[in-house]
């Protein structure tokens, strides 16, 4: 999978909106009404990269102090959205024991990997991190998970948004007016292909959440680890 090719796609077609003031605002982000829940599985990165990520978002946030910048509490990546967020959705409604069971069996064969953290992408309504994983078991995890759901009966929106190919972390997003943009993109600009570090990805959270991942709300229902693999970092 060519993913320098995604994220350069999404970056250069996202920086042409934006410089033309063409992009999203998200007004739910401070909204108390806001009560869309889902449940999935993530990865979050190693303290080291998200300190580096921090210093990134403070660069912005220096410029621009009216975005939203993810703390590194909630720094995240989606291995894959189980139950995407919507609004009615209770989590005292589905059956977990039976989400575990499953992830369990598509997880059986997985081992850890290093994903590596370089440059970052964006999108008309927030910036990303791009994350690289160094083999193919992000993607033959993903598969799995996906083919087992399909054959159960349990509730699931596995990609009927759109098929997550990629390994980024959502750290921005747009809640007012960017004040000064040609600033903004110059820093962008600037990071592109900055390295913000490696990590070995040995565990994954089963957790309900907001749409945004926030600390507050968001619940471990379950911890799986990952037994070592062939291409993992020494740390």
């Amino acid at each position: 999978m060519d993913l320098d090719g995604i994220y350069d796609g999404l970056y250069n077609g996202s920086v042409r909106k934006i410089s033309n003031s063409c992009y999203t605002i998200d007004d739910l982000i401070n909204s108390p009404n806001d009560t869309r829940r889902g449940i999935s599985l993530i990865f979050r990165p190693s303290s080291s990269v998200r300190k580096e990520i921090s210093r990134f978002l403070d660069t912005l946030q220096q410029l621009d102090p009216n975005q939203y910048y993810y703390p590194e509490s909630d720094m995240h990546v989606t291995i894959l959205s189980i139950v995407s967020c919507y609004p009615e959705f209770n989590v005292a409604s589905i059956h977990i024991p039976a989400y575990i069971n499953l992830l369990q069996k598509a997880i059986s064969d997985a081992k850890g990997f290093t994903l590596h953290f370089r440059g970052i992408t964006a999108s008309p309504s927030c910036v990303m991190i791009r994350g690289f994983p160094e083999n193919n078991t992000l993607n033959d995890l993903r598969n799995n998970l996906r083919s087992i759901f399909k054959m159960s009966s349990l509730e699931h929106s596995i990609d009927k948004r759109y098929e997550l190919q990629t390994a980024h972390s959502t750290v921005l997003r747009f809640r007012d007016r960017i004040s000064d943009i040609s600033r903004f993109l110059e820093i962008l600009e600037s990071y592109k292909d900055f390295y913000f570090g490696s990590c070995t990805v040995d565990s994954l959270e089963f957790v309900v959440n907001d749409w945004y991942l926030r600390k507050r709300n968001t619940e471990k229902l379950f911890s799986f680890s990952l037994p070592p693999g062939g291409d993992q970092l020494i740390e």
